[in-house]
């Protein structure tokens, strides 16, 4: 049934690209990011673990589950809504009946969690977040609360040396010296106690009226709180709990259920394992959203809270076959874009079911850790400053004394200007150098701030770069 399913996703996928997998209305009343709604930790312990979160300015978040076995997009043909399509397929059931069933096919025997690690290491990456559950339910790591997981014994991924695929690529992540985090979908599309097998599932919510049936979702707060005390509680030192599944909150909105699940008391059950746990529940307003996740896309200005754009490396957050991944210097410049306004990127990449990332995403990773090498300065541990960008230009600060001037070549230039005035307030003589060589370059006063000289010689090597950064320094 493998081919079939493929099929389905063609449509599926795309379609979740177009629509930044909206989370129906309550994601569209809170997409706007106003920051308005942002209310800071009270935590000292978070404060500090959430200002070290800032400065590390580039992170991966790696999908894995049922999905990458199937080649297709991740858990959402289970959702019985209408812009899903399934095609191959005449009934939901069967659909539901073979994307569950690719746990007995699963096994990725080629994962190698060392190889990953210094992978990401290599191409400036300063955290890690990874998939433990996503909506379908399927656990990538070994709770005691449910059968549905990769190390089920009774399932080929048992017999592997090291089962617990999220054990396996935390650790290795540590040892490399990346700080790391949780995924962990809210909603569970195989618990019995938010999909009812009493009822079909009409949509991504609770298939029955919890009112009606409250004894059968607390069950599921019980269970939820379960599994989230044991990934804070059994995977060593853990950074972020990113937690997704927005329409799963509270609410006293009419004709919506309040789906609580308490988390006040998975706040603080998790950071008394794991104190200073930045807590991302995530298009939930409120004390548990430690920072904002605009998600597929780049903020139009800085806003004076914590945020992190979300973006896929290729069309999907999985893996999916022939996927279209953006090039290394697409990466930088998009990272360049989200460090200027003062946000993080959190780059989505996905393995296949044997454990491998296509070559093309270690390209590009391999291309923007290149880059990073030489021009990391002006990304990690900066500040926005004004004016944030002007055309091809960006600006990052770090401390009162430099300012660092990006300029993103266009894929058209046959040479960077002879001249970029680079906008600040420095006073006195003025330290103007390329990172890229460490050349140090002459300058002119203008109002405002200074214009560079490009020396001829330069400007069509510079041309080919992705980003060419100018450090001023008084």
């Amino acid at each position: 049934m493998r081919s079939r399913i493929k099929l389905v996703f063609t449509v599926c996928c795309f379609a979740m690209s177009a629509l930044s997998h909206a989370q129906g209305d309550i994601m569209a009343e809170n997409e706007k990011i106003p920051g308005d709604t942002y209310v800071d930790p009270k935590d000292q312990a978070v404060k500090d673990n959430l200002a070290k979160w800032q400065d590390y300015k580039f992170g991966v978040l790696i999908h894995m589950g049922l999905y990458s076995q199937l080649g297709i997009c991740e858990s959402w043909g289970l959702a019985p809504e209408d812009w899903v399509t399934r095609n191959g397929y005449d009934d939901y059931d069967s659909f539901a009946s073979d994307y569950r069933g690719a746990r007995f096919s699963l096994n990725p025997t080629q994962l190698d969690s060392e190889k990953w690690a210094k992978m990401f290491k290599n191409a400036g990456v300063k955290y890690l977040i990874f998939t433990s559950k996503h909506h379908d339910g399927f656990c990538m790591y070994d709770s005691k609360f449910t059968d549905f997981k990769i190390t089920n014994p009774n399932l080929p991924n048992a017999k592997n040396p090291k089962p617990d695929v999220l054990k396996n690529v935390l650790d290795a992540s540590r040892k490399e010296g990346l700080s790391v985090g949780i995924y962990f979908s809210k909603p569970d599309w195989t618990s019995q106690d938010f999909w009812w097998k009493y009822y079909p599932p009409k949509d991504r919510n609770p298939n029955y009226d919890i009112k009606a049936y409250p004894e059968r979702w607390q069950n599921f707060v019980k269970y939820t709180q379960n599994q989230l005390d044991e990934l804070t509680t059994n995977y060593g030192k853990v950074d972020v709990l990113w937690l997704d599944g927005g329409w799963v909150r509270p609410s006293d909105k009419k004709g919506r259920q309040n789906l609580d699940i308490n988390m006040k008391l998975i706040a603080e059950t998790a950071r008394k394992k794991q104190p200073g746990l930045i807590v991302v529940d995530r298009w939930v307003p409120g004390e548990y959203e430690d920072y904002l996740t605009p998600e597929r896309k780049v903020l139009e200005k800085p806003i004076p809270v914590p945020w992190e754009s979300c973006v896929t490396l290729g069309n999907d957050w999985g893996w999916v076959p022939n996927d279209k991944y953006k090039s290394g210097t697409e990466v930088i410049q998009l990272l360049t874009g989200i460090v200027s306004k003062g946000g993080n990127l959190l780059l989505g990449v996905g393995p296949d079911g044997k454990g491998n990332f296509e070559p093309k995403i270690e390209q590009a990773l391999a291309e923007v850790g290149k880059w990073l090498d030489v021009n990391g300065e002006a990304i990690y541990a900066t500040k926005p400053i004004a004016p944030y960008s002007e055309g091809n230009l960006y600006y990052t600060s770090k401390g009162e004394k430099t300012v660092f001037g990006i300029y993103l070549p266009k894929g058209n230039e046959k040479e960077i200007p002879a001249e970029i005035v680079i906008k600040n307030n420095l006073k006195g003589k003025l330290n103007v150098v390329l990172l890229d060589g460490k050349t140090k370059l002459s300058y002119k006063n203008v109002a405002g701030g200074i214009a560079v000289a490009i020396p001829k010689s330069l400007r069509e090597e510079l041309a080919k770069k992705a980003g060419v950064v100018i450090k001023v320094a008084g």
